[in-house]
């Protein structure tokens, strides 16, 4: 039976451009036709909320997750919860992108295998699995075993997303400008610029491989990770082989005992913390795809470095500056290093960041208590999650932090929601002293 979910990427830059173009063109007309009934009818509903219609957001994610590449990946990006860019409504009609990806039918696959290993690459295996045990927006995985026996994970790219980045780019936010879904004076150049380089690195599965050694001679003797290993004879540009770890989604550990929850989310934090000021090297994706657990060792799985930085010194520097007047409380030492941090800038409004410090008062206190903090604590969590997209609704703020500084953000979002949904207890204060 064919799998719902195949479809073939497109390819070419004309065929990409085509199909961003037919939706932007869709999206528009669905808007026109919604706003005539409403003229009809006496209102006058704004442009954006005549774009973001549920047909629309349909839409939107329908064509972007069939694309994949630059296009979802972008989307993807625009649509965490740190939420720099784009409002909260925006953000959610997006977030399907986080989890939703279709793959490639076997004829495009076959294509693509036998291009990077010849046309008899099924002598080498004895069992090849069609059907990926994963797919996002660069490539999909498959597990595969070896004539000689290796249990791996193939992870396999996309044809055409390499090439199609720039254009994919370009495209997209066109269409976000051309919609009215993002500012027409918001200057995105730098931004896309930024994202325009970790892209072709996140398609550049030789330097993956290297980021995926690096990590496992980092990790090699710390108790709570595993790294898979690293197959060079069968990984190519477009390919990259990996040990296959048995290991079970994180999810599943939502309804596992308390210390266990706390243990995963401590050791993420704490590997971040190492990544930033010990390894100058951070896995910027926090996905929860990209992390695993063994339930029989309770070790947790890494996967995915494709989205790994190396951090300036300076950036390291300015990132442990935020260390000390956060465990003193000093809301005015705050405010200096979130501003040497590009987050906060006198270009936004004083009310702005009036609300900014009095939800970072709002949070420092509890967080850094010597007890710990719950992150299961949801009435604090859900105050902070409601002013900041309060705070995402207002146009006013131009304001976009360096790209750089975006990433690691997106980190610690990441894990902030991860340990928010294992309901965690974490010591972040221990943590803090620890990197000071």
């Amino acid at each position: 039976m064919p799998d719902p979910k195949a479809k073939a990427v497109p390819t070419g830059r004309t065929a990409r451009a085509v199909r961003m173009g037919g939706l932007a063109s869709g999206l528009l007309g669905s808007a026109a036709m919604t706003g005539a009934k409403h003229l009809l009818r006496g209102q006058r509903p704004s442009p954006r909320d005549l774009l973001l219609t549920p047909s629309n957001a349909q839409r939107l994610t329908h064509q972007l997750s069939q694309m994949r590449g630059a296009a979802m990946k972008m989307g993807q990006l625009l649509s965490l919860e740190a939420g720099d860019l784009l409002t909260p409504e925006l953000a959610a009609v997006l977030r399907p992108l986080q989890s939703q990806a279709h793959v490639m039918p076997p004829s495009q696959l076959k294509t693509v295998l036998t291009a990077a290993w010849g046309r008899n690459f099924m002598k080498q295996f004895k069992r090849f699995d069609v059907r990926p045990i994963a797919a996002a927006s660069i490539g999909q995985v498959h597990r595969a075993q070896t004539r000689d026996g290796r249990d791996l994970a193939i992870k396999v790219q996309y044809p055409g997303i390499r090439d199609s980045i720039d254009s994919d780019l370009r495209n997209l936010a066109s269409l976000m400008k051309l919609s009215g879904m993002m500012p027409k004076d918001m200057d995105l150049a730098l931004f896309l610029e930024d994202a325009r380089q970790q892209l072709h690195d996140e398609a550049d599965y030789a330097q993956e491989a290297r980021n995926l050694q690096r990590f496992g001679v980092l990790l090699r003797d710390d108790p709570d990770f595993i790294v898979p290993d690293w197959h060079a004879d069968l990984s190519t540009k477009d390919i990259l082989a990996m040990e296959f770890v048995p290991s079970e989604p994180l999810d599943t550990l939502e309804d596992a005992p308390q210390d266990r929850r706390d243990h995963v989310a401590d050791a993420l934090i704490r590997l971040f913390m190492r990544e930033v000021f010990a390894f100058q090297l951070v896995q910027t994706d926090p996905n929860f795809a990209n992390f695993r657990w063994q339930p029989g060792s309770g070790k947790i799985v890494l996967l995915d470095f494709g989205a790994t930085r190396a951090i300036p010194a300076p950036l390291v520097a300015r990132s442990r500056a935020i260390v000390s007047p956060a465990l003193d409380n000093d809301l005015d030492g705050i405010a200096q290093a979130l501003t040497d941090l590009g987050l906060l800038s006198d270009a936004l409004p004083k009310e702005v960041r009036r609300e900014i410090m009095d939800m970072v008062a709002l949070a420092n206190g509890p967080m850094l208590q010597a007890s710990g903090f719950d992150f299961g604590n949801t009435d604090l969590v859900a105050s902070l999650r409601d002013r900041g997209m309060a705070l995402g609704r207002n146009r006013a703020i131009q304001h976009i932090p360096p790209t750089e500084v975006l990433f690691l953000q997106r980190k610690a979002a990441g894990l902030f929601l991860l340990a928010t949904r294992l309901r965690a207890r974490v010591n972040l204060r221990q943590l803090f002293e620890h990197a000071a």
